[in-house]
């Protein structure tokens, strides 16, 4: 890949289990992704989905540019078990100009050496763990965005005791601290939010605020 399409375009190196995973999800989401590892079957498994597939053994400056992977917008590198060797390619995507560099880490200690490089850390087990148990848990719940260990966003399925009031009557921010940032029904979503705004069965709203509130929210519906 020569040149970048008008569209964001990705790297993945690595194609262990997460890695592939992970870009096979964005081409069958349309988008352009280099990928790349050292194994030719796994390689050969992505060649339907991408033009870009490429083989290499040695994860130097020079084989990536010859991959293009310097003209990606993300790069993603899902590199398991060999701490050094991710690392070290983290660290060449980064000074190779890429805009967005997220980085798979096996633990903590791997997490802060990619985090003072300057990558973005992922832990995929860690978080496809926290992912699942927030979905076995809550009937209600959709999609959240965590933003620490206390904030989340979440969707959240109006149904039960919800349904029917408006939102000056339901006083979320009273009850619960919890604050309605968006409200999606019939597949449109709107954030101007008015008090005199009446919930209906299946509507969808965003609330933001502590986990402990949006559950005990959740567990009232």
């Amino acid at each position: 890949m020569k040149k970048k399409a008008s569209a964001k375009t990705f790297g993945v190196i690595g194609l262990g289990r997460f890695g592939m995973a992970l870009a096979m999800t964005l081409a069958k989401g349309g988008k352009d992704v280099i990928v790349i590892d050292e194994n030719e079957s796994k390689v050969r498994e992505m060649r339907p989905y991408t033009d870009y597939a490429f083989v290499t053994s040695n994860l130097n400056e020079e084989s990536l540019r010859e991959a293009g992977i310097q003209n990606c917008d993300v790069v993603i590198v899902c590199i398991g078990t060999n701490v050094g060797v991710g690392i070290l390619t983290t660290l060449s995507v980064i000074e190779m100009g890429v805009p967005r560099v997220i980085s798979k880490a096996l633990s903590t200690e791997q997490g802060a050496v990619l985090k003072k490089i300057g990558a973005e850390v992922v832990y995929p087990e860690k978080d496809m763990a926290y992912f699942l148990g927030k979905r076995l848990i809550s009937d209600n719940f959709l999609d959240f965005i965590h933003l620490n260990d206390s904030v989340e966003i979440r969707q959240v399925r109006v149904s039960g005791s919800a349904s029917g009031k408006s939102i000056e009557k339901l006083a979320l921010r009273k009850h619960y601290q919890l604050n309605i940032i968006a409200l999606e029904r019939e597949n449109k979503t709107t954030i101007e939010i008015h008090p005199e705004d009446t919930l209906r069965e299946g509507d969808i709203i965003s609330v933001i605020g502590k986990v402990e509130d949006i559950d005990a929210f959740e567990n009232q519906l």
